[in-house]
């Protein structure tokens, strides 16, 4: 039997794309993995939104070669959609296409070349997921019309477009996971035909597995959305929200649409309708209009919202941004704002383990690791119970920190 590798890098969007992929080349007789290991044939999907990720990208190419230097790839996603050129000349035996069409890569495993579509108006059905993990990832929007001046994903994934809510119910529904992620690039600007995100989140009160939401905007959070949340089957209380940064200054020249005290208000919000809900978020140190005094505001503003975890990076210049003409600071003056930040992401995670120490929560097993089993808690926490447990979905005590998350007991 052929075997194939449908490697993935970047957002749990290109997850939902790659597992599209899976299906389909399962259904052409392939053996599939999502591990870089030999094979006869490797999709690498690509990121883009910093310089590091574009560079692990085109990196991907030299391991697949150590692996079968006679191998075909196919690279595909935002990062060859920026630059594709990049790709080509990575590999003899290579097809190179964008982010747009994905699942037409499934009728050109045979070409090489650089094949780019051109930009979709309508939201792109997917092949049905084909589940590899014990999650599943369900894309319901692609693009962004918000242009914030770092970021040049709308330039690649084009302008926002959202998906059937009927489409959306039936993959839900016939996936083999007990959770789904609802995903998108943009998913706060879901809208069709008038359907907005609460609206979608109101009709997926029938389904009878645990829903968990990927990022969101705070300008999206409202009482009609946390009703619609707090309806459901079995909700998932964790809230990733993109905050960038703590000052009102930086957010205005980051083109961010809300104020630092409207962020604290909807945290507050959430916490009223989910009292132990976990919140993480995005944080870039070191954006080029970034003072001090600004810094210190975001470190000011992760002590009020108490984070359940963070994800801190430093400020990467994408050409063909607003920002990318801006001045960039030092490497030394970013490198100690990240240090500082991961400090205080140490922190948070630490407080939100100790906050949840002698609650019941309900965990979902995923994996066995040095003899605990494995997996997250609805809010989020990583979760380690001793001995091979198995279950669709297990309620646990937690009673100590462990690792990088906490030890419980059923």
């Amino acid at each position: 039997m052929r075997k194939a590798v449908v490697f993935t890098l970047g957002c749990k969007v290109n997850e939902c794309e790659s597992d599209s992929l899976i299906t389909g080349l399962k259904e052409r007789g392939y053996e599939v993995s999502d591990k870089l290991e030999k094979a006869d044939l490797y999709i690498v999907n690509t990121c883009a939104v910093t310089l590091e990720a574009e560079k692990k990208s085109r990196q991907t190419a030299s391991r697949i070669k150590k692996l079968n230097p006679d191998a075909k790839i196919i690279f595909t996603g935002c990062a060859c959609q920026n630059n594709s050129k990049s790709f080509v000349e990575k590999s003899q035996n290579a097809l190179v296409t964008g982010v747009f069409n994905k699942t037409k890569i499934l009728s050109m495993l045979d070409d090489i070349g650089e094949k780019l579509s051109e930009e979709s108006k309508e939201f792109e059905e997917l092949l049905p997921v084909s589940v590899l993990r014990t999650r599943g990832y369900i894309k319901v929007q692609d693009g962004c019309n918000n242009f914030c001046s770092y970021c040049i994903i709308p330039y690649l994934r084009g302008r926002s477009r959202s998906r059937n809510p009927e489409s959306i119910l039936q993959e839900i529904n016939s996936i083999g996971s007990y959770e789904v992620i609802i995903n998108g690039i943009n998913l706060s600007s879901y809208n069709f035909d008038g359907c907005d995100f609460a609206e979608l989140i109101g009709k997926l009160s029938s389904v009878k597995k645990r829903i968990r939401l990927g990022s969101l905007e705070v300008r999206v959070i409202d009482d009609r959305l946390l009703e619609n949340l707090k309806n459901l089957y079995d909700f998932a209380p964790h809230f990733h929200l993109s905050l960038q940064s703590g000052s009102n200054q930086v957010l205005k020249s980051m083109n961010r649409k809300y104020t630092r005290e409207e962020f604290i208000e909807k945290v507050n919000l959430i916490r009223k309708y989910f009292p132990n809900a976990g919140i993480t978020t995005d944080i870039i140190a070191g954006f080029p209009t970034e003072t001090e005094r600004n810094f210190l505001d975001t470190l000011d503003l992760i002590s009020k919202v108490k984070f359940s975890d963070i994800h801190a990076f430093c400020f990467s210049a994408r050409k063909g941004t607003v920002a990318y003409k801006m001045k960039d600071l030092s490497p030394e003056i970013k490198k100690d704002r990240l240090n500082r930040l991961l400090e205080k992401k140490e922190e948070c995670k630490k407080d939100f383990i100790e906050k949840n120490i002698g609650k019941e929560l309900e965990f979902i097993p995923e994996e066995q690791k040095d003899g605990y089993t494995v997996g997250y808690s609805g809010n989020y926490l990583r979760i380690y119970v001793k001995g091979i447990i198995k279950g669709e979905k297990i309620k646990v005590k937690v009673i100590s920190p462990y690792g990088d998350g906490a030890l419980a007991q059923i």
